[in-house]
């Protein structure tokens, strides 16, 4: 009897005795169930990265209906400007992540390549810039807690929204480069030649984390950067 070929993508169709792909783990039976179990573990893991956020956006809020003229004042600290070009940044990284696994998946290696260090670059302009605001905000004294001493603070409680600020953009931006050591990572692999129509989940479960960490910021902007 002759072998039984896995289907293109990697996540479906039996596999022989005598045809066992390096990249299909021991304890799954096929390529397709190994996909689908790794996409599920992914999800999972997103839907806590939900509930984190989920729990600093409420923190915000409570915070900003207690104290919303200082949330006000204090966001107006903030450069919009640069809030804006980061969101663009984001944007257009989520498409060339897009592009990556859609290279991946027709085996265009060179195409993966670039569009996984044109991701990565872009995750190191937002990290840049966002280290451009928070010196700002450090040499103005603009800082969360006891830290605060800005002398010019206008209404009482602005250190409160510094607070959130910091803690928000700040957990943000570790997500942020944990994105860009999982992208190296696939970088390196793509290099070896790992990854092809066969199996390429690693990229596509990145992507899925990327968007994520993107959508995060698309609301983190407008709430931190446009306070009404």
């Amino acid at each position: 009897m002759s072998d039984i070929a896995i289907p293109v993508g990697g996540q479906g169709g039996e596999h022989s005795a005598h045809s066992h792909p390096k990249f299909l783990q021991h304890h799954f039976h096929t390529a397709q169930q190994q996909f689908e179990a790794s996409k599920l573990g992914m999800w999972l893991f997103l839907v806590t990265e939900i509930l984190l956020f989920s729990g600093l956006f409420l923190g915000y809020f409570i915070l900003q209906s207690k104290h919303p003229q200082a949330f006000i004042e204090a966001h107006h600290h903030l450069d919009r400007n640069l809030g804006l070009i980061n969101t663009l940044v984001l944007l257009v990284s989520s498409f060339t992540m897009v592009m990556a696994v859609q290279s991946a998946a027709l085996s265009k290696t060179k195409a993966t390549l670039a569009f996984l260090y044109t991701t990565f670059t872009l995750g190191g302009v937002f990290m840049v810039i966002k280290y451009f605001e928070y010196s700002h905000k450090i040499h103005d004294g603009l800082l969360p807690g006891s830290l605060f001493s800005y002398a010019g603070a206008a209404v009482p409680g602005e250190y409160l929204f510094f607070s959130m600020y910091f803690m928000m953009t700040g957990v943000h931006g570790i997500h942020i480069i944990a994105g860009m050591g999982v992208i190296a990572y696939l970088i390196y692999r793509t290099h070896k030649g790992d990854y092809s129509s066969e199996y390429y989940t690693p990229v596509d479960l990145t992507g899925l984390y990327w968007h994520l960490v993107d959508l995060i910021w698309i609301y983190l902007f407008p709430l931190l950067y446009l306070v009404s």
